[in-house]
């Protein structure tokens, strides 16, 4: 009896350093911007944000890790990671936030906890 070997196919989108992508963009995976995204995001996966890109628009995922810049509200329903070369302007709501010594971060911030208990 031959064996079955299943094999994740799973790709990560992404928008390459010197391309501009203007326009909403969903995704049931995750997604990494090198380079701009003038729209709002919401996927079911991962978003990277290197050091070069930047999202102006909101942005909806599961897990963040947000090395460049963004302007716009982040809603993340697990793990936002900022590093220390984050540019955050706008408002947060995430379930678990992590911030490196260097980031900067202008808006307000609520925990999930905090929206229940409202």
């Amino acid at each position: 009896m031959a064996k079955t070997i299943e094999v994740d196919n799973k790709l990560i989108n992404t928008i390459t350093e010197g391309t501009v992508v203007r326009g909403n963009i969903t995704s049931p995976g995750d997604f990494r911007i090198d380079g701009i995204l003038e729209g709002n995001i919401v996927i079911n996966g991962k978003l990277v944000i290197d050091r070069n890109g930047k999202v102006i628009g909101d942005i909806s995922c599961q897990n963040a890790n947000v090395i460049g810049s963004v302007e716009g509200n982040i809603r993340v329903n697990e793990l936002l990671s900022l590093n220390s070369t984050a540019s955050i302007k706008g408002d947060l709501v995430v379930n678990k936030l992590s911030i490196e010594p260097g980031a900067s971060f202008t808006g307000s911030c609520k925990m999930f906890d905090e929206i229940k208990d409202n």
